[in-house]
Parts: C-alpha cells; sequence; structure tokens
C-alpha cells in the first residue's frame, strides 16, 4: 500500500514540470557535398536530445504548455572539428480559445561557427563558456523564453533576457563573430542590447499588447482584437521616430507580416487607414503585402 501512495505522489510531482521546449533541431549539410556524414546526424540527435531534456528555467511547464520551436542548422563547409553554418530559429505560441499558433520568434543567425567532435558530451553552464556551440544554441534559447514570456505578461521576459545577456558577456572573449559591438548591427550582441534598452521599449509592450489584448481576445470579440492588434503596430511608430529602419522591427516583421496581412484582409471591418500608413512607413520591405490589406 504505502508502495502504491509513493508512486501517486511520484506521479504528480511529476505533473507540471516538464521541459520548457518543444523543438525540433534539424542539420542539413547539403552544401558540404559529403550530408551523409554520420557525424552530422549524431549531432542532430544529440542536440534534440540536449534542448528538449534540459531544464532552462525554475517554472514548472505542463506538457502541453511547451514552447514549439525549430532550429536549422544549415552547414556551409567544415574541417575536422571546425563547423562553418548559419542558424535559422523560429518559436511560435498557441493563440487563446482557438487551434492557431501565432510565430513569436523568428532569428536567421548568419554567424555560426563552432567546434565539435562527435559524441562529445555538451553542457550548459549558466554562467560560464562552455563552447561556441553551445553558447548560441542557448542564447537564442533564452531569447525564445524571454519573446514568449513578453506575450504573457508585460515585461515578463526580464529574466530569460538578462540570462541572454550573460551568455553574451562570457562569449565576447571567445572571439567567434557575433558577441561584439563591433560585430555589426545585427548581431547577438546588438540583438539583446536593444531588447533590454529603453530606446527600444515600445518593441516589448507592442508584443504584449499585440498577443494578450489582441489575438487572445479574439476568441470572443474579434473587432476589438483587431483593433488591439492595430493598436499595437501604431505604438511602434514611436520607436520607429527613436531609431528608423532598427533591426528589432526588422525582427518583429519577419515573423509577423504575414499574419497582420490575414488578420486585416477579412472578417469584422476595422478603421485601416492610419494602420496601413503606419505599416508602409515603419515596415516598407513588405509593401506588397500591405496592399492586400483591403475592405
Amino acid at each position: 500500500m504505502h508502495k502504491y501512495i509513493f508512486l501517486f505522489f511520484l506521479l504528480i510531482s511529476n505533473i507540471g514540470i516538464a521541459q520548457e521546449l518543444n523543438c525540433t533541431v534539424s542539420v542539413v549539410a547539403q552544401q558540404t557535398g559529403n550530408d551523409n556524414n554520420q557525424v552530422f546526424k549524431t549531432l542532430e540527435r544529440q542536440l534534440n536530445e540536449f534542448i528538449n531534456n534540459t531544464q532552462w528555467t525554475d517554472k514548472k511547464y505542463k506538457t502541453q504548455e511547451r514552447i514549439n520551436c525549430s532550429m536549422v542548422i544549415n552547414v556551409q563547409s567544415y574541417n575536422n572539428d571546425a563547423f562553418s553554418a548559419t542558424l535559422q530559429v523560429q518559436s511560435s505560441r498557441p493563440v487563446f480559445g482557438s487551434t492557431y499558433s501565432t510565430p513569436v520568434y523568428t532569428f536567421n543567425d548568419k554567424d555560426f561557427q563552432f567546434r565539435y567532435l562527435e559524441f562529445q558530451n555538451l553542457v550548459f553552464n549558466d554562467n560560464q563558456f562552455e563552447s561556441n556551440l553551445i553558447s548560441v544554441l542557448t542564447f537564442h534559447i533564452y531569447m525564445m523564453l524571454g519573446m514568449d514570456a513578453d506575450t504573457f505578461d508585460a515585461n515578463g521576459g526580464d529574466e530569460y533576457f538578462r540570462q541572454a545577456q550573460t551568455i553574451v558577456n562570457y562569449s565576447a572573449g571567445t572571439g567567434g563573430p557575433g558577441w561584439k559591438l563591433e560585430d555589426g548591427l545585427q548581431s547577438r550582441f546588438a540583438f539583446i542590447d536593444n531588447m533590454l534598452s529603453p530606446t527600444y521599449k515600445e518593441f516589448r509592450s507592442s508584443m504584449y499588447t499585440y498577443h494578450r489584448n489582441g489575438l487572445d481576445l479574439m476568441f470572443k470579440d474579434v473587432k476589438t482584437g483587431k483593433q488591439e492588434v492595430s493598436k499595437s503596430i501604431l505604438d511602434l511608430q514611436k520607436m520607429h521616430g527613436r531609431r528608423p529602419n532598427s533591426f528589432l522591427m526588422r525582427v518583429f516583421f519577419d515573423s509577423k507580416a504575414n499574419e497582420i496581412t490575414s488578420i486585416f484582409s477579412g472578417g469584422p471591418s476595422v478603421q485601416i487607414s492610419s494602420l496601413v500608413n503606419a505599416l508602409n512607413k515603419i515596415a516598407p520591405i513588405h509593401g506588397s503585402k500591405w496592399k492586400k490589406i483591403k475592405f
């Protein structure tokens, strides 16, 4: 009897402590001309196990609450244990009251250089550099966690963004690309620096308004939800006024351009002239999409 009681409480204690991510990692190596090499398959398997079996926060996640995401490592060349690649990262989160998942994080990391020996141990240390492979992946993991949290609570991603910044700080001395100020306006350094800067505060407040007050409301009041989505985009004009063509604006619309077009191309009519003017001003690269927003 005591054994069954113990097993019952063991099962109860495990409810809600699942890892945070439901991540699919793919290693694509066609550009190397040797994509059947076993090392790529081993790397892919190890990374899937490492990312999905590690607990990244002290929060309790139910299985259905895990963040759906993907990472595609496109290996361009390798020599022994030295790899040159790009990394495409995407994440989404469910919209309340629906079966729809909305894209939250889209990032194409073009400066992914790392060393890997087949079957090497993959270890993450939150305060110490282990390898560029681990640093780059965990940086994006904490950026995904932070942006996801920001969509549920205003500035809810603070602790995750601080961890991402810590990873940038201790990785800057490795000599790898993407970790320093001089690595450009679209580097990992620039990304987290902008995210935590008051200069770009509307990015995070708009992420919350767009998702929590906008999309999540549409299940019961589509028109009001659309108006809140519009408001979140109009608020981005303030950020654009201080820093035109910012990297964070690109990050936002890389994820949201198609969705915004879909939201405002049907359903209950809302006032769109100010919205379309703002979209053409702050994200002109997507102008062909904004032309589809008509009533």
